[in-house]
């Protein structure tokens, strides 16, 4: 039997999961929730999850931190997807989490915003399982409202003090059409990405030694994948660029903390990788 950890925020993208996944026999159910801490109010969030899961009959998980009001969205879903993956790890479960297309569209506006590479459009794509991502918000709600579901609202969803908040206004403007062509380019990208990381695996091999002259000689763009795949894309561009000059100057024996809990270790042909989880 599967076991699923599923991350319920609350809202009613999540709320709309747990009653889907409920409905289909055959595997085990988490619930678990991370109470960011950021708004007054998010402990009530906590309570209404705690009330779903005893609603449902299911195993409920959940951590508090205090994040403070001025945590950015980029650290409050790290510290989310790190307390998803050790309650995964608890119970040797899948992560599940209920994004949809309208986020796949939102995340991509956000990363093209930024000046993306073409990493940017291959969004939402990992071991996570996300079985919403072809519908939309609307299909939930409906959903919702048909099964006479109740969750809680985000205020922070308002605020403009986060980038996706900003943009979701112009990305209301979006035809279904163009929607489509984005979702569509990101499928592409996705694919493409799979293409390029089963090469890179060959190129590189298993480790955990890897071979300096390798990496000396091959192209810049080559060398930044090779390096993001066995880093398991824990490190951002800037970072894997200076590792790989790390990498072609380093002395025998030096040790060079990458950032992210990833060491390298230098000998004078290779060097090796130290990954903490």
């Amino acid at each position: 039997m599967s076991t699923y950890v599923v991350g319920v925020s609350g809202g009613v993208d999540s709320v709309v999961l747990l009653d889907q996944l409920t409905r289909i026999p055959g595997h085990e159910i988490i619930i678990a929730h991370f109470d960011h801490g950021i708004r007054e109010d998010s402990a009530e969030d906590a309570l209404f999850v705690a009330g779903l899961a005893e609603v449902y009959g299911l195993p409920f998980e959940t951590v508090r931190e205090e994040l403070g009001a001025e945590a950015s969205e980029e650290r409050a879903r790290d510290r989310r997807y790190a307390f998803l993956r050790s309650i995964a790890k608890k119970y040797n479960g899948r992560i599940v989490t209920a994004h949809h297309s309208d986020d796949a569209v939102e995340t991509i506006a956000i990363n093209l915003h930024r000046g993306t590479g073409w990493r940017g459009l291959a969004v939402l794509d990992s071991d996570i399982s996300r079985p919403l991502l072809h519908s939309t918000k609307a299909d939930l709600i409906e959903y919702a409202r048909r099964r006479d579901l109740t969750w809680r609202e985000d205020s922070t969803n308002a605020s403009d003090a986060y980038l996706r908040n900003r943009l979701r206004r112009d990305i209301v403007a979006l035809t279904p059409d163009q929607k489509q062509q984005l979702l569509a380019l990101r499928a592409h990208q996705v694919d493409a990405k799979k293409q390029i990381d089963q090469e890179v695996a060959t190129l590189v091999g298993e480790g955990p030694e890897y071979s300096r002259y390798f990496f000396m000689h091959i192209p810049m763009n080559v060398a930044i994948e090779c390096l993001r795949y066995i880093t398991k894309a824990q490190l951002t561009r800037p970072q894997l660029e200076r590792l790989l000059f790390v990498i072609k100057t380093a002395q025998s024996k030096n040790l060079y903390h990458a950032g992210s809990s990833v060491t390298a270790e230098f000998t004078t042909r290779n060097f090796s990788l130290s990954l903490l989880k």
